[in-house]
């Protein structure tokens, strides 16, 4: 056995993979302002976090948003010679800190209150580009550094509990630096716990993230900002519910649309699928509603809020700008938004706001809520409009602010004809804010909506003469003029009045606890099949274009009877294939045990993640059993969490800290754990163990938990 001190992070969900998450409706209405002041959704969680009354936090608001008036109205000559700028909050007022008799007396002449500095910006610029070159790859135990821009000062923090030799070297040469060094015992971590902001998306088969803001591209295309961490996998299916259902578009396309580096925590999805809209509402829990009027950057003393799947509707005060954190694991990103609010695992990629202005998207926190929290506690941020301009995406915005409409389609067209259709294209409309889709009309009749530049209308009568006409409209609801009408004409023949034969030889081809898996022979048709629908009994359970599909979120051992019905492009029907019966497989105990027999290696400092799919109804067991199947060299060195759908994190196994001997893991390790009140148990759950010292191997093979 070896002895040693531990130097990696005391917590086991190092580079937690984020939770986010979506929820399918139609346009929200645009909330309106309180008017005049803030949104009462800000004041209330303003005054909930401060523990002030609603009248002082609309008077700390409303002097807030003055505040940042008055800090774009100041030139640039004295720009210039600010070596930062903050909103105190108390006074009511903005202050900047100069470092000249000179600099103060134009910032009193325009209203600011000034407060002389030692250092100037490239002082504190130049210190803090020595911190980052000491800094490095990663120091063991420093976890972020930045301007303190109310002290005047660089400042690093330190986690007491991973310091080596090499930290003490690091701490001594930064004070030498004139850099504060500031001591915690623990540290932040990334999260995992209508398209509209704070509601949950799914990425793919892993748990949860939160949506951050919607956004358009120049082709008007639809889009949501959230967290890097949430759309690391390029190409990922997004979905607005959990199980891998209600496609909502992809995640990271083409694998150029994700960062979690030292540019930043920002990725994007594109929202594809029919019935999903974008909306500039913002989730607010509850509270009353916040329309996103536009975008901001937060300055420090700001009161922020943010909406997230797990911890809701949340706000603080922004305590840093454009300070860096070390996640371990080789994982530093640069210039994030530090924080007083709470938040919670799920809440990642969701959307922080400056009154009713988008300024954040959720990056991590200490997935804990706690009073009065240290630097260790907070919640962090990445500024949205980095994202934004990063993919040159505009913010979708509502209210009263956004009232002007996109121009008209411009030099519509016909592409093509069949004997029931007519393809048609128009050149793309502006807007001052963005273009969200299409409607195109047949008459006065809506035909179509679409988000691209080209629709084919179809269902038409063969040599008949049609008139189109297109709109634009944006997130805002308003909607352009009618593009000129375009004239087209069907070519002759008989209307495709003929449906598809009915699906051949359908079969079950696998199942699971909570899945069945169908297959059958294709369809003809005269014109050509569109799709296949696949009824479960006589509930419509999934379309697909192909000859198989699977149907989802079944209850273990139970018996199902499935159909499928052609459809073509006229809408025309087959009959109903013969019905397939198929039951899903028991699983344990009754279907409340769920296991993952994949194996995962458990490296040095880094975490082994594995998940599993629970279709368990109801709430979960007091206790829930898990039972881990690993081996490894050190037990001691291991952190071992459950992470539950909800987002809640159940620490199972911890690191004991200072000095131990190491001991093997013991085969078919069982633990229990008390879950929370109401934990429901369905949906994923997953084992997260951490190695958090040096020098060992392990996998973690198999292992289940009881619910």
């Amino acid at each position: 056995m070896q002895l040693r001190r531990i130097i990696a992070a005391a917590c086991g969900p190092v580079l937690a993979i984020g939770v986010l998450a979506a929820i399918q409706g139609s346009p929200a209405a645009a909330g309106q302002p309180d008017t005049p002041g803030a949104p009462p959704a800000a004041v209330n969680g303003v005054a909930k976090a401060l523990g002030i009354s609603p009248q002082q936090a609309r008077t700390q608001l409303n002097a807030q948003d003055e505040a940042h008036k008055r800090f774009k109205s100041l030139p640039p000559s004295l720009l210039g010679q600010l070596a930062g700028h903050w909103f105190d909050a108390e006074a009511g007022v903005l202050t900047v800190a100069v470092t000249s008799d000179e600099a103060a007396a134009q910032a009193q002449a325009r209203g600011v209150r000034a407060t002389r500095v030692q250092r100037s910006k490239a002082d504190l610029d130049r210190q803090l580009d020595e911190v980052r070159t000491l800094v490095g790859n990663g120091v063991p135990g420093v976890f972020s550094w930045g301007v303190d821009v109310k002290n005047n000062q660089v400042s690093v923090t330190v986690n007491t509990t991973r310091t080596t030799q090499a930290t003490e070297r690091f701490v001594a040469a930064v004070r030498k630096l004139g850099v504060k060094a500031v001591e915690t015992d623990s540290q932040q971590r990334q999260q995992a716990g209508t398209v509209q902001t704070g509601s949950p998306w799914w990425p793919g088969s892993e748990s949860n993230c939160s949506v951050g803001f919607g956004a358009t591209d120049t082709n008007g295309g639809k889009h949501f900002l959230t967290a890097g961490h949430c759309t690391n996998d390029a190409g990922q299916a997004a979905y607005g519910q959990s199980g891998q259902q209600n496609r909502i578009g992809t995640s990271n396309v083409g694998g150029s649309r994700s960062v979690n580096a030292r540019e930043g925590d920002m990725g994007v999805v594109a929202v594809t699928e029919a019935g999903w809209n974008l909306s500039a509402a913002v989730n607010t829990w509850g509270e009353p509603a916040i329309t996103v009027t536009g975008s901001a950057e937060a300055m420090v003393g700001d009161r922020v809020c943010h909406s997230g799947n797990t911890s809701k509707w949340k706000c603080g005060e922004v305590k840093y700008t454009n300070k860096a954190v070390d996640y371990g694991g080789g994982l530093v990103i640069e210039d994030l938004t530090w924080t007083t609010a709470c938040s919670l695992g799920g809440d990642s990629g969701g959307g922080w706001l400056l009154g009713d202005k988008a300024v954040g998207l959720h990056d991590g926190g200490p997935s804990q809520c706690v009073q009065n929290p240290a630097d260790d506690d907070m919640s962090i941020f990445q500024p949205v409009n980095e994202a934004l301009r990063k993919w040159n995406l505009t913010l979708v915005t509502g209210g009263s602010n956004d009232t002007t409409a996109p121009s008209a389609p411009g030099n519509p067209r016909s592409t093509g004809t069949t004997s029931s259709s007519v393809s048609l294209q128009w050149d793309a409309s502006t807007d001052n804010v963005g273009v969200t889709g299409y409607d195109v009309y047949n008459g006065s009749a809506l035909a179509t909506t679409v988000t691209t530049t080209n629709a084919t209308v179809t269902g038409l009568k063969p040599d008949n003469g049609y008139t189109f006409t297109i709109k634009a409209k944006d997130a805002a609801g308003n909607a352009s003029a009618a593009s000129a009408a375009v004239n087209a004409r069907t070519q002759p023949g008989t209307a495709d009045g003929e449906p598809p034969t009915t699906p051949g030889n359908p079969r079950s081809t696998g199942v699971t606890a909570s899945s069945v898996s169908l297959a059958w022979d294709a369809s003809v048709d005269n014109v050509g099949v569109a799709s296949y629908e696949v009824f479960n009994g006589s509930a419509l359970a999934t379309t697909v274009t192909t000859t198989s599909a699977t149907v989802t979120g079944l209850t273990a051992d139970t018996a199902y009877s499935f159909t499928v019905q052609a459809t073509d492009a006229a809408g025309n029907r087959s009959k109903p294939s013969p019905a397939v019966s198929a039951r899903t497989s028991p699983g344990d105990t009754g279907g409340r045990t769920f296991t993952n027999d994949t194996d995962y290696p458990i490296r040095d400092f880094q975490v082994a993640v594995s998940a599993v799919r629970s279709t368990a109804t109801g709430t979960a067991n007091n206790p829930i059993t898990v039972k881990v199947g690993a081996t490894h060299t050190c037990l001691e060195d291991l952190n071992v969490t459950l992470a539950a759908p909800s987002g809640r994190w159940y620490p199972l196994l911890r690191t004991p800290g200072g000095s131990y001997s190491c001991t093997p893991f013991p085969a078919g390790r069982t633990f229990t754990v008390v879950p929370v009140a109401g934990e429901a148990a369905g949906g994923t759950w997953t084992l997260r163990i951490g190695d958090n010292g040096p020098g060992d191997v392990g996998v973690l093979s198999s292992w289940s938990v009881t619910l």
